[in-house]
């Protein structure tokens, strides 16, 4: 793996991210609270084709891990194009998982012009989206290792897997920022005015993100291109990888 380098955000939060191949620039923007070894599995072949940029977000990894301000997905775009500017990178493609989805939004709508194209994988629109059933959310709020795997996985991959399943080393006051941040994010009513190439992948049996927010997004976001995977669940970047790969990589070259 890359050695972390080191971007300083707008507030003075240093921001830990690394590279990996060549070509054009491509920034891989994980779920909640999750550290850039999220992507550990995808960066291989990413790196075939693109110049692989990957980032903890400000609380997680290497970054700094500040309390204030209040974390937001707004922030977390903001974070992103620090890191763009400190590496002269004037435009780059965007692929976010998740909240990373949320904050490959706004940039999308705050800087438009830094952006080559859009994926939006897994992702909802925020409070306007379609809410996870009350059983996921039960699971997802007691952490219950198994039951969360359940919503991640098939069983047959989650058992060979073992280690996907355990939750990244961000301490649990940033876990709350970053949820805070990710009940609070809403673009429904600015996604009109996204004009970067946009691909929405998503998994057909997301109970996490429920997949009717990938149509919802796709009917908002002008000239958007609409992916299923059938039989994925929200943890399709894995078990799904090189078909998520293909199809990705198909989009932007």
């Amino acid at each position: 793996m890359a050695e972390s380098a080191y971007a300083l955000a707008t507030d003075g939060t240093r921001l830990a991210f690394d590279i990996h191949g060549a070509g054009e620039p491509l920034v891989l923007l994980s779920g909640q609270a999750q550290d850039r070894h999220m992507w550990d599995l995808s960066v291989p072949l990413f790196a075939q084709h693109f110049q692989v940029i990957r980032l903890d977000y400000r609380g997680t990894g290497n970054s700094d891990k500040p309390r204030d301000p209040p974390y937001s997905t707004r922030l977390l775009a903001a974070d992103t194009i620090a890191i763009l500017n400190t590496l002269d990178i004037e435009r780059a493609h965007i692929y976010g998982i998740s909240l990373g989805g949320r904050i490959g939004q706004w940039l999308g709508i705050d800087y438009a012009e830094r952006l080559g194209a859009l994926v939006l994988g897994a992702t909802t629109p925020g409070k306007l989206g379609t809410a996870r059933d009350a059983e996921a959310n039960q699971w997802l709020m007691t952490g219950n290792i198994q039951q969360v795997a359940t919503l991640q996985y098939s069983a047959a991959f989650a058992a060979v897997h073992p280690e996907l399943l355990i939750p990244a080393p961000t301490p649990p006051f940033a876990r709350r920022l970053h949820y805070q941040a990710s009940e609070q994010h809403d673009t429904l009513d600015l996604l009109a005015t996204i004009r970067a190439p946009t691909l929405i992948i998503h998994g057909s049996d997301d109970r996490i993100n429920p997949t009717a927010n990938a149509h919802l997004m796709a009917s908002r976001i002008p000239n958007a291109k609409l992916h299923l995977l059938p039989g994925a669940k929200h943890g399709y970047v894995d078990e799904f990888r090189q078909e998520a790969y293909e199809i990705v990589s198909d989009f932007l070259i």
